[in-house]
């Protein structure tokens, strides 16, 4: 199941936000108001800052629903693969998982690929195994 993806594009920088995937740690909102700013339309202004700092900010992102990928730059700065998966229990949240990641049916099929993923703990994310932030309205406390 590929995730949706909305883009914002300048002539330096594209930055994609996958809505399914945010968990609203709002990493982006505090590391770069003037880019990601959800009270204005659209949310993400890629030229309010430069690239470096827009990368530095989605780098952040905990959960990877923001990307992004140079344009025209003549030296692309590449992200070195994993080459152990990590786990991370995140306190009163989901887990965090990082690696070369597949999360597959028990049929097989393939439900989602990526580099970190982010699985519900609480129990209360409509959209399982993922986290989608309901732990936070769950009020769910847990180490």
């Amino acid at each position: 199941m590929e995730e949706k993806r909305v883009h914002y594009k300048s002539d330096k920088i594209s930055v994609s936000f996958a809505p399914e995937v945010c968990i609203h740690a709002a990493e982006c909102v505090k590391g770069l108001p003037n880019v990601f700013n959800t009270s204005k339309k659209p949310w993400i202004n890629v030229a309010g800052a430069n690239p470096e700092e827009i990368i530095d900010v989605i780098e952040r992102c905990p959960s990877g629903a923001l990307k992004y990928e140079l344009i025209d730059f003549e030296q692309k700065l590449e992200k070195p693969k994993m080459e152990k998966t990590k786990i991370t229990v995140m306190p009163n949240g989901p887990l965090m998982i990082e690696g070369n990641l597949t999360v597959n049916k028990m049929s097989g099929e393939n439900i989602k690929d990526g580099e970190k993923l982010f699985l519900c703990r609480c129990g209360h994310s409509p959209n399982k195994p993922f986290c989608d932030g309901s732990h936070k309205k769950a009020e769910f406390v847990a180490e």
